[in-house]
């Protein structure tokens, strides 16, 4: 049995804003997920929803299997007591997370307290050796928020997300805001952690390069929706689906004079939940994209070993098909090459 398995997990904000559209994921223990997409794109609200964080208003649907346990049909005091001890969450912005007013030795020790029944000298215990773990002293624990610098703040809230030893951890954007240096030492940090700990981690970011680096396996969103999931350096070096293809080449390779100096990039904005495409929901910005693009919308489908991507040029062993008869362009077989390059979209006739 997986740790986590989402079907076909759908959110509706109030006003008909569509922010997750039928999204299946699989989390194994141990196992590291990386959920990549621009801004928009649904990855928060799809970490909100695993433990129900929502707003109220929001309408969710699907099912979400937390060791077999559906979270949207628990009970909420069964909900309260998988928070932090089932499963727990690194929150965007650790500045804003944290109350600016308590210390954060207080803050560690409170779930400490109440999931964990500890005793408050033991819970101060705890709270030192979680600091030490993330590389902090157990002395900090006096400390108030503004009294750390960026990196020491994401740490507390690693240190946080640790302290009911939860079997699976989501990390939305837990390097957001912080120098390369910082940045690394967080992701060796977490990446440490969950290897020594067996516990499962969906770590969402924009930027596929450090997801690579640090998962297993990737998934891409795009207008709510997976459009392509695999092995994480396969789908970072040899993205399938054409926006996976643009969120890879907007990163400078390093020793590839070409991506130094032509950095390829995607114009336009993921399009507003409240008023998604027909077809495809790419497709307006697609340099690829096809007449029944327009019109039919594409499912994951098989793009080669445990990989999926929802394009109609994928064909069925992962390859590039001709479609109404077309051949497709030079680069678009889901290679390095980038048929974003000259922005040039194909028609059928």
């Amino acid at each position: 049995m997986s740790l986590l398995e989402v079907r076909d997990l759908k959110v509706t904000y109030p006003g008909g804003a569509a922010a997750v559209r039928g999204v299946d994921l699989t989390v194994e223990a141990g196992g590291k997920l990386g959920i990549a997409g621009e801004s928009g794109c649904g990855k928060s609200t799809l970490a909100l929803a695993l433990l129900r964080l929502l707003p109220p208003g929001a309408r969710v649907g699907g099912e979400i299997l937390l060791d077999g346990e559906d979270v949207l049909t628990m009970r909420w005091g069964r909900v309260r007591a998988v928070r932090w001890a089932g499963a727990s969450i690194v929150f965007q912005g650790a500045m804003h997370s944290l109350n600016a007013v308590h210390r954060i030795g207080d803050q560690i020790a409170e779930p400490i307290l109440l999931h964990r029944g500890a005793t408050p000298a033991g819970a101060r215990a705890r709270t030192g050796e979680l600091l030490e773990q993330v590389g902090l002293p157990a002395a900090r624990a006096s400390a108030y928020p503004h009294e750390l610098s960026g990196g020491q703040r994401q740490r507390v809230m690693i240190a946080m997300a640790l302290a009911c030893d939860p079997r699976l951890i989501v990390a939305d954007e837990p390097t957001t805001a912080l120098d390369v240096m910082i940045q690394a030492q967080i992701l060796r940090l977490i990446e440490g952690l969950v290897g020594e700990q067996d516990v499962g981690l969906i770590m969402i970011s924009h930027d596929l390069a450090v997801l690579a680096d640090t998962c297993d396996r990737l998934a891409v969103m795009y207008a709510g929706r997976v459009v392509e999931e695999g092995p994480a350096r396969q789908v970072y070096d040899d993205a399938r689906h054409p926006y996976g293809r643009a969120l890879s080449g907007a990163f400078p390779r390093i020793g590839d004079p070409a991506s130094r100096f032509a950095p390829r990039g995607l114009p336009g904005d993921p399009p507003d939940p409240a008023a998604v495409p027909s077809g495809c929901a790419f497709h307006p910005r697609c340099p690829v994209a096809l007449d029944v693009c327009a019109t039919e919308d594409q499912a994951l489908r098989d793009a080669g070993t445990r990989r999926r991507a929802a394009c109609v040029r994928v064909g069925p062993d992962g390859g590039v098909r001709a479609v109404g008869g077309e051949t497709p362009a030079e680069g678009t077989s889901g290679g390095t090459a980038s048929a974003q390059d000259d922005g040039v979209r194909s028609r059928t006739p």
